[in-house]
């Protein structure tokens, strides 16, 4: 056993409560080892390996661009964030169903986020053909990138198997915080050149992962960290430097922004320092260094495409009134103190550029005019089918509800990797919308033959398809469905395969005003503008919902969530009773401005907005918590004692000496 919620042991039961009787009745010897919780102590022991091949799970670099003069006006800033470990808190906690059959195949019920790579798991761990392996995606209740390794489906398999009867494998909320994945701890430290006037010459970061004692998804995700800053800001040189490393707590994963929300923290709570030391406002310094439409990524050597994060920062501060507000808080030294922030975000559309990014889809036309869409859509509660509906009807010109699509089952849908990479809507959407064309195009053939009219004369509306000009004709969807089956024995379907082009930038910026109470630490957020450059709206009101969501989740990621481990290994808030989030009754009200635009190759100039949507939100907070404080506070969550322990506030003032800082 490697950590405090590692597996140990199984039990299958024909009830619950026989399991957790079951469960009781194992008894097991530990022999304790040092436990090495932290990523200092697992580098610093050499002796004591938590993996065979020691406690280094992964190192990389990235060096791009020329390594600029150190000219008379530039000045050096350093400084050095930590972001913890957090839970992903989704509704549901992970649950899998197993069936083994008397043909020898298995299937698999699962709310995974990706149903093609648990079934290439179950099959080689088995020794089993693809064809004997179906994996059926379920409906989600939540993940955040929490369901996106494959945990729990080998186990319930194998006991299935065993068996030979199904077996459901259901955890509770304290197994999901210690034993799935966490957000990873990370810490870095940047170190920039920049010019007395404000450009950056130099920007130099070293980040230090905690992948926990498995290494999982880990060294994926440190060296994701340093992909995203340049598709931030123009940097002439950046070099990034880093490793993961095993320490004996609960193993880290995939976490929505995978390595945005660390490294965009640690970058944004360093632009305000650099700003401070310059004398400039916030804002200002960052509109001269963010990246322009259709700059290059230098480590990537991919566009960052119509990149409008200028246009976000510019018209969020003005719809903000930044200037205004920036200039009148800070300045009081009283107990409530106010102050505001901003921070800017970057993230991706997809896998482009890592691998060949691509999805399969067959749609139908029924006899009476509705639709069917056959694809492997992975929807972890955001809306994905709808939207996939959204894009279909707008092509086809009809009523979204009379489309039905389907998730995703690895014996009746057509390949796709899976949902994460924010590649759904900018890839699988892309694909969508081509299907759509490609029968919309065959619909209109098979209406010029009826009509006797070139397709270049006719056209979709309403659910029909109509003639244009003065002798204007019409033959609605169902008729045409019907001819197709009845007069030539033929279907109105369409198979087709999208392979995705690019791969541009993703772009948040997002203002947060607080009042630090500075006599018991506690922060409450009183105002928020988060606006995205999400290029086109598919449907305002899921993607206002998506930033919202965000927003309440990185408000949390800045003030109070944390999984903590005591000196022993063991969690210490291991239930919602003791892991804190931000509530509802705790959130301000957040205002969503969305900058839209066409440039772009997702579905109607459609770009991502789940992941995106929380990657700036915790640096706002930090940012205008130490704009009300004047601190340079880096080390989260910012609890009230932290805040306390920062120069400048006033700890007990008006409370007495002795208080509870809770």
């Amino acid at each position: 056993m490697k950590y405090v919620g590692d597996r140990v042991a199984a039990v299958v039961a024909t009830s619950f409560a026989a399991a957790m009787e079951a469960v009781s009745l194992i008894d097991v010897e530990y022999e304790e080892l040092p436990a090495l919780l932290t990523t200092e102590a697992a580098l610093e022991n050499k002796e004591a390996k938590i993996q065979p091949r020691g406690n280094l799970a992964h190192e990389y670099e990235v060096d791009a661009g020329e390594v600029p003069s150190m000219a008379d006006d530039c000045i050096i800033v350093e400084s050095e964030t930590q972001t913890q470990r957090t839970h992903h808190g989704a509704l549901e906690p992970h649950v899998c169903i197993a069936d083994y059959d008397s043909s020898g195949k298995l299937t698999v019920w699962t709310p995974t986020q990706g149903v093609f790579g648990v079934r290439t798991v179950l099959a080689e761990l088995f020794g089993l053909s693809y064809s004997k392996v179906r994996v059926i995606k379920i409906p989600t209740g939540g993940s955040f990138g929490g369901k996106q390794e494959y945990l729990f489906e080998p186990v319930t398999s194998f006991m299935a198997m065993e068996l030979k009867r199904p077996v459901k494998l259901l955890l509770d909320r304290e197994e999901c915080i210690i034993h799935t994945r966490v957000r990873p701890a990370v810490n870095t430290k940047i170190k920039t050149v920049v010019t007395k006037s404000g450009k950056l010459q130099e920007f130099i970061a070293d980040s230090t992962l905690d992948a926990g004692a498995f290494s999982g998804s880990a060294p994926d995700y440190a060296r994701s960290l340093s992909l995203k800053v340049t598709k931030l800001y123009r940097i002439p040189h950046y070099k990034h430097t880093g490793r993961a490393v095993y320490t004996n707590t609960v193993k880290s994963g995939g976490a929505r922004g995978w390595a945005a929300p660390e490294i965009i923290t640690a970058t944004e709570v360093h632009m305000d320092q650099v700003a401070r030391r310059l004398k400039m406002d916030p804002v200002e310094f960052r509109l001269q260094n963010l990246v322009h439409p259709y700059d290059m990524d230098p480590v990537l050597n991919l566009s960052v495409g119509d990149a409008r994060v200028i246009e976000c920062l510019e018209k969020g501060a003005e719809a903000f009134r930044w200037k205004e507000r920036f200039s009148d808080c800070g300045k009081d030294q009283g107990r409530y103190r106010r102050g505001v922030g901003v921070a800017c975000g970057a993230h991706k559309n997809g896998m482009y550029g890592g691998f060949v990014d691509c999805t399969s889809m067959v749609l139908k036309m029924n006899e009476d005019g509705s639709l069917n869409l056959n694809a492997s859509l992975h929807d972890v509660g955001c809306g994905t089918t709808t939207a996939m509906k959204i894009i279909v009807a707008e092509v086809l010109d009809i009523d979204p509800d009379l489309i039905t699509v389907t998730e995703a089952d690895t014996e009746l849908t057509g390949y796709d990797p899976g949902c994460y990479g924010s590649r759904v809507t900018y890839n699988v959407g892309a694909c969508a919308k081509e299907t759509a064309e490609i029968l919309k195009d065959k619909i209109l053939g098979r209406v010029s033959f009826i009509l006797q009219k070139p397709k270049e004369y006719l056209k979709v509306e309403n659910g029909h398809v109509v003639t244009i000009g003065t002798d204007q004709r019409g033959i609605s969807y169902k008729e045409i469905a019907e001819k197709a089956v009845q007069e030539n024995y033929t279907d109105l379907s369409v198979a087709h395969t999208y392979y995705s082009p690019s791969n541009p930038g993703s772009y948040s910026v997002q203002f947060a005003e607080v009042i630090v109470d500075s006599a018991t630490g506690l922060t409450r957020v009183t105002d928020f503008l988060a606006v995205g450059d999400v290029g086109r709206v598919l449907n305002r009101g899921m993607v206002e919902g998506q930033f919202q969501g965000a927003v309440q989740m990185g408000i949390g990621y800045a003030l109070c969530e944390e999984v903590k481990i005591d000196d022993q290994g063991k969690p210490v808030n291991n239930s919602f009773k003791k892991y804190h989030m931000v509530n509802a009754p705790d959130m301000p009200d957040v205002k969503v401005l969305l900058i839209e635009h066409e440039g772009d190759d997702g579905p109607f100039g459609a770009k991502s907005v789940g992941e995106i949507s929380a990657v700036p939100t915790a640096a706002a907070v930090i940012n205008a918590v130490n704009h009300a404080l004047g601190t340079s506070l880096s080390e989260l969550p910012l609890t009230p004692e932290k805040i306390l322990d920062a120069p400048g506030t006033v700890p007990g003032a008006f409370l007495g000496s002795k208080m509870h800082r809770g």
